[in-house]
C-alpha cells in the first residue's frame, strides 16, 4: 500500500473528455494481470457513485493504458481479492494476545 510514502493521485480522462483525479490505494497482480484500485479524490463520500474504482494496466506502444474491467464476475473476483489483501495487511500489523 502507500502508506509509507503518502497518497498518490493520477488524472484520468474519459472517453467523454472529463477528468477524474483518483487516489491510488493500490497495484496488485490477479489471474496474471495487473490491475489498480483508486479511490475517486474529487467526489464527496456521501455522494452513491463514490467507491472503489478497479482499472486494468495494461501496456500499449511501451506506455501504460488504463482499461476499464467490463466483466461483472471478474471485477468482483478482484474485489474479493483486494479486500482479502486489506484485511490480510490489518492482521498482519496487530500485536499477538
Amino acid at each position: 500500500m502507500e502508506s509509507e510514502f503518502g497518497a498518490s493521485y493520477i488524472t484520468i480522462e474519459d472517453d467523454d473528455g472529463n477528468e477524474f483525479e483518483l487516489e491510488h490505494l493500490s497495484t496488485l497482480e490477479f489471474e496474471g494481470d495487473e490491475y489498480m484500485v483508486f479511490l475517486p479524490a474529487d467526489m464527496d463520500e456521501d455522494d452513491p457513485d463514490y467507491g472503489f474504482i478497479i482499472l486494468q494496466v495494461v501496456e500499449e506502444n511501451g506506455e501504460e493504458q488504463f482499461v476499464s474491467v467490463d466483466d461483472d464476475e471478474k471485477l468482483q473476483r478482484i474485489y474479493d481479492y483486494y479486500m482479502e489483501q486489506v484485511f490480510s495487511d490489518e492482521e498482519d500489523g496487530l500485536p499477538e494476545e
